[in-house]
Parts: C-alpha cells; structure tokens; sequence
C-alpha cells in the first residue's frame, strides 16, 4: 500500500507557473517538475477542496493550468472535525489568523491521517521554527 501524501497548492503552482529568471523559483519548479515526473506514482496523492479554491484564485489562465493537474486527485473531505481543528490551530497561535487556508491544510491532513504533507510554503506549513524542528 502506498503512503498516502498531501498535495498543498504550492506544488501545481510551481508545476504550472511559466519559465522565471528568478533561481530560487526556477530551481523550485525544476525540483518539482522532476518529483512530478519521478515520485508522484509512489503516493496514493490526495487534495481538498481548499486546494482547488486556493489553485482557482489569481490569473486565470495559470489557475486553469493549475485546476488541470489537480483534477485527477481524489478530495478528502472537510467536515465538522478538519473545521474544529483548523480553528484550535487558529486560536492556539499555531497559524496566524490570515492562515486560514493553511490551516484547514494541516487539519485535513490530520484528521484523514495523512502521512505527508507536501508544500513549498515555508511562512506557515514547513518552517521549522512552526513544527519544533529546529534545534
């Protein structure tokens, strides 16, 4: 059985974004263009419709590209338990409260027992100082 692995918005939006001259954000859709094409069949890949909103926003020619990888994943649901947490999270200054969407990303993930989360979102969702990874 696979590991089942979360895929967080940022990854379609690297996948999909046009060719930048920016090297950090080249080499971050270079990293994800490659996992894409080698890891992706590893997972069972699952989203939430916090997802597809998050992707649907902004351009919309890039959010169309961006819904187009995505359509193929399986939701996981947001009930009554993910809305819960995503607000204790909130409320206990794990996120801040403009970090609504990243939330409700966590929560998801926890309450469908998720094994991976994966993202470039390093503000909220993989910053060590957020997690207790650091030393």
């Amino acid at each position: 059985m696979k590991p089942k692995l979360y895929l967080e918005t940022t990854l379609a939006s690297y996948l999909t974004a046009r060719p930048t001259r920016d090297l950090i954000m080249s080499a971050r859709q270079e990293i994800t263009s490659l996992w894409w094409a080698q890891r992706l069949a590893d997972f069972e890949c699952v989203i939430s419709q916090i997802v597809l909103d998050e992707a649907a926003r902004g351009d919309a020619i890039a959010a169309k590209r961006r819904l187009a990888v995505l359509a193929s994943f399986p939701l996981l649901e947001i009930n009554r338990e993910v809305a819960e947490l995503a607000e204790q999270l909130i409320q206990a200054a794990a996120l801040p409260a403009n970090a609504v969407d990243d939330a409700g990303h966590i929560a998801v993930c926890a309450v469908h027992g998720v094994r991976f989360l994966l993202t470039w979102n390093f503000r909220h969702l993989a910053n060590a100082e957020k997690t207790g990874s650091h030393p």
